[in-house]
């Protein structure tokens, strides 16, 4: 497993890392039983980020990685969770006793004094361009309550905004096979900045798992078949924003590039951690064998995939630069 710092907060990350929104029932149950199965496979297979968020089942993702770190005090694994998206999705709630207070609410559930990365989660735009907003989370670094600071982004406007700001150590986008903007300004100025950057949605929400078809239906409870339009939150957030079947048919057109023995998911992933200024992508895993199989592609050696860079552009060009990259 590839590993690289954590830009200003010193921490050495795998660059492939578990997102753990599927703990919180947006995906489909999972038991505690399996969450727990999958985040010891990941920490097996020299997983070290895990990425959660205090709205994920209202608080269940990270109570269940509490319970986890105080099993394995010795683990490594350096957690970033997100707050904001409990509240109203207005710049008035974005305030300094608002953030104490879900900062807190996190810290008990994950059974951390100091926090170890917090971000806020994809707030309204004004949040990103307002001064005191950052004022607000340095007095929180300050007194300890976490240790660094970064955001979630839906744009990579947001991204660039937040980018600007001294005190922020990571920005967390959507960034995979399907979308390819933040490429063009948002990693090259995370890089001259010292911004980590987090691949979040890395595999398109499953499309680029490699195993669904134009046929393939969700739970009624699944994201992936209540929010394909933004009916629930941010459309970018289910299937990248893409159309389901094109997507379907673009991954066909993917797996079909890839030589024997390289899986989609793996080589989608090992793509975007070989982009540079990419500090992880944060895949989540529904049982062990996915965490395993994904936890692979961070020591894929990408020279056995010939052409795959020219791969991704050419369907990126083909199937969702005219529907995507001027939205977000």
């Amino acid at each position: 497993m590839q590993r690289r710092t954590l830009a200003s907060t010193g921490r050495e990350s795998s660059v492939i890392g578990l997102g753990t929104w599927q703990f919180g029932g947006d995906w489909g149950p999972v038991s505690d039983q399996d969450a727990f199965a999958v985040m010891d496979a990941s920490a097996e297979s020299g997983v070290t980020l895990f990425d959660t968020a205090d709205v994920y089942g209202d608080g269940v993702s990270e109570q269940l990685i509490g319970r986890w770190l105080r099993a394995n005090p010795d683990s490594g694994v350096t957690v970033t969770t997100k707050m904001g998206r409990r509240a109203e999705q207005v710049p008035s709630n974005y305030v300094a006793a608002d953030f104490r207070e879900w900062v807190d609410r996190s810290r008990r559930n994950l059974q951390q004094d100091t926090l170890d990365l917090v971000q806020l989660h994809c707030p309204p735009t004004p949040v990103f361009e307002d001064d005191a907003v950052y004022d607000a989370l340095d007095a929180l670094v300050a007194d300890r309550s976490i240790a660094a600071y970064g955001v979630s982004v839906e744009t990579a406007d947001q991204a660039l905004e937040a980018i600007r700001h001294p005190g922020v150590a990571s920005v967390q986008i959507i960034l995979n096979a399907f979308r390819l903007k933040p490429l063009d300004a948002v990693l090259p100025a995370a890089k001259q900045a010292g911004v980590a950057v987090l691949a979040r949605v890395p595999l398109a929400s499953g499309l680029l798992s490699g195993k669904y078809t134009t046929d393939t239906e969700f739970a009624a409870g699944d994201h992936r078949t209540y929010n394909r339009h933004g009916e629930a939150f941010h459309q970018g957030e289910t299937f990248s924003g893409v159309p389901f079947e094109d997507g379907v048919r673009a991954a066909q057109e993917f797996a079909a590039a890839l030589p024997e023995g390289v899986s989609v998911p793996q080589a989608a992933l090992a793509w975007i951690v070989a982009q540079d200024g990419v500090t992880a992508a944060i895949p989540g895993a529904r049982n062990a064998d996915q965490a395993r199989s994904n936890a692979a592609a961070g020591s894929l050696d990408l020279t056995t995939v010939p052409g795959l860079d020219s791969t991704v552009h050419e369907l990126y060009d083909r199937w969702f630069r005219a529907t995507v990259h001027e939205r977000w």
